[in-house]
């Protein structure tokens, strides 16, 4: 499951998506907005998305790590708007027989969706704003 969202991301639907009994680890990352960014305080992050070219990189990804590990089910849902500190903005839950295959599996998909995905934040503080990693 690829996912974009402008509502609050369900963790435990996550769950329920990915368990499997063909699974003996499940590992999840949760990327949360903060209330700092280099000791400036944060108000919150907005999030774009070009959704139609993002899921199908998110896709491509997933089907890598697919390729790479034994993963048996997955979800990877980012949200997009307005969010508030404490939100979570991206979500990453990998299903695989062995947990070294999960852990692996599940940073590879967040570290390379940070880097090839089409999503795009922005930092909202008190006096002012500023987009983050502009350009995937």
């Amino acid at each position: 499951m690829v996912s974009i969202t402008t509502e609050p991301i369900d963790m435990n639907a996550a769950y329920q998506h990915v368990s499997t009994d063909a699974a003996g680890a499940i590992t999840f990352f949760f990327g949360t907005v903060r209330d700092n960014t280099q000791n400036r305080p944060v108000e919150r992050l907005e999030y774009e998305a070009y959704d139609r070219m993002a899921l199908a990189k998110m896709q491509e990804i997933a089907d890598e790590a697919g390729q790479r590990w034994d993963v048996r089910k997955y979800a990877i849902i980012h949200r997009k708007g307005n969010l508030a500190i404490g939100d979570i903005a991206v979500l990453i839950a990998v299903a695989t027989p062995h947990r070294a295959d999960a852990f692996d599996a599940c940073r590879y998909i967040i570290d390379t969706l940070k880097q090839q995905v089409p999503i795009w934040k922005k930092e909202i503080f008190e006096d002012g704003q500023v987009w983050v990693d502009a350009h995937p």
